[in-house]
């Protein structure tokens, strides 16, 4: 053959076919190019190849150059094919909205390349039925030789074609936990948490038990994480209980489901204690000890709010004496602590050092997790808060309206003192901004301190009223509500008397 008949012949045509499907492929599906360039270089070596047959043919050299050509046409088609096959399964299928598994564009690409072989078997005279016959004893050998690979090819062609196991699916095999990355004719691959790809033969899939991790028929992905906690039995459990499925009802923490809500149970009675189970229904799979670690935090603050304590296995000791001065240190410890924060509330600043300490006696420690509710507007509930660590945020909700920042709380400032010492529900919302601590006063002890100290009363006032000539400002400016301007001090005065049951002086 010359040059004039190689160009002459159907070879311009296929090269211009296999630049333009390269193009297409490289510009729709560029994740892919370095597959495509590959095959592209493929068929440019083959026609290469095919000149240069061509130009030993005009040497003389007739039957290397012949070979030399076969071979050459050979790759070449082989990459044809291949590109042939990408554009039809990669561009042709998905644009008409369908996405066959990659398997089965494997095998169909596969099977072309051997009705190519047999076409050019036959082009060169060769027959068929005695290859066909020949071949029989040859399969059958080679499927006993490779009955393992062949397990894991109909396996992974078993999975594509039924479609239990899904490429993005969250999958635990054995002790493997990953999310599936890609099926293969001979095996399937997971990512793990760790950042490691783990190679799962397709055969282990078909014989083995494998749990799909998050799927429910009609429902959203999420998986069911457990916590573990347990709790001495002088608290009752119903307490325990309740607390948990109120607290964690209210609180929104990224990756946790509101639907099913979590939930707290009781599950065994173990070394002494009674141990629990904090259940919450995880939605990004890829973020387990990340939200377990969030979820432990709010479990511990809501805990240690309502007083109760995570037990520790109960086991006899002797060393009373070294507890017992242990446990005053730390009483101590904590008492300081106490009066810092009273030292920086102005209406307990200037008390004598004995009524300091006994407030300071009285106070509850209670400490809330980022985007807990301390305060709610509305509720009615008779403690003052001190913040003694952290941020929180003052949020107005005005009726049929979002709720809007109105203020910030810092360490070393108080709130909820008009509810305390008025009785009112609460003027607005508090939520913490970070992880918080306070100590809180309740009815009880503030009436005993004013009983004494009836000057702190006109002291609570004046705060008090500067507070909520703020507050009014805000209703106006998110509500449209007309300001009735501030609370007159003397008014406040009266009934803060009034629901204590404080006699006029004088």
């Amino acid at each position: 053959m010359s040059f004039a008949a190689l160009l002459n012949s159907e070879l311009p045509w296929l090269a211009l076919l296999a630049l333009f499907l390269a193009a297409v492929l490289l510009h729709k599906r560029r994740h892919e190019r370095k597959e495509y360039q590959n095959t592209l270089w493929l068929f440019l070596f083959g026609v290469l190849g095919q000149a240069v047959a061509v130009a030993i043919h005009a040497l003389g050299f007739a039957g290397a150059a012949a070979a030399l050509y076969m071979v050459f046409r050979i790759v070449a088609a082989i990459s044809l094919i291949r590109l042939l096959g990408f554009g039809f399964f990669r561009l042709l299928l998905p644009f008409a909205g369908r996405t066959p598994p990659r398997i089965i564009e494997d095998l169909t690409i596969i099977a072309a390349y051997v009705v190519y072989g047999l076409a050019q078997l036959r082009g060169a005279g060769v027959d068929l039925t005695s290859i066909v016959a020949t071949s029989a004893v040859i399969t059958a050998v080679l499927a006993f030789a490779m009955q393992d690979t062949l397990g894991n090819m109909l396996g992974g062609l078993a999975l594509q074609l039924d479609n239990s196991v899904q490429v993005g699916d969250w999958i635990q095999v054995d002790n493997q936990i990953g999310r599936v990355r890609d099926i293969r004719w001979r095996s399937t691959l997971i990512e793990t948490r760790n950042w490691e790809t783990v190679v799962i033969p397709n055969s282990m899939l078909m014989k083995g038990r494998v749990a799909l991790l998050g799927r429910r028929d009609g429902s959203p992905l999420q998986l069911r994480r457990v916590l573990n906690f347990m709790i001495d039995p002088s608290v009752p459990p119903a307490r325990v209980i309740a607390t948990l499925d109120d607290e964690m009802r209210e609180v929104a923490i990224p990756n946790v489901a509101r639907a099913p809500a979590a939930s707290c149970v009781l599950i065994a009675f173990e070394e002494g204690n009674l141990r629990y189970q904090l259940r919450y229904f995880l939605t990004n799979l890829l973020e387990d000890d990340l939200t377990d670690s969030m979820v432990r935090v709010h479990l511990f603050a809501s805990l240690q709010r309502a007083g109760i304590r995570i037990a520790e296995p109960q086991r006899t000791t002797h060393a009373i004496t070294r507890d017992q001065a242990h446990a005053e240190t730390v009483r101590r410890r904590e008492l300081t602590r106490r009066l810092e924060a009273l030292a920086s509330v102005p209406p307990f600043a200037n008390l004598p050092e004995e009524t300091k300490a006994d407030v300071a006696e009285r106070l509850q420690y209670a400490p809330f997790a980022r985007g807990d509710t301390i305060t709610k507007q509305g509720n009615k509930a008779h403690w003052l808060y001190i913040l003694a660590f952290g941020e929180a945020e003052v949020l107005y909700e005005p009726a049929g309206g979002a709720p809007s920042v109105i203020g910030m709380v810092h360490a070393g400032e108080f709130f909820g003192e008009m509810a305390l010492i008025t009785g009112d529900a609460r003027t607005a919302t508090v939520v913490a901004k970070t992880d918080v601590e306070c100590y809180r006063l309740d009815k009880a002890a503030f009436q005993g301190l004013l009983l004494s100290r009836p000057e702190i009363a006109e002291e609570m006032s004046r705060i008090v009223g500067s507070r909520r000539g703020d507050l009014d400002q805000a209703r106006e400016a998110f509500a449209g509500a007309r300001s009735v301007g501030p609370e007159q001090p003397t008014d406040l005065l009266a009934r803060i008397r009034r629901f204590f049951g404080l006699r006029r002086a004088g």
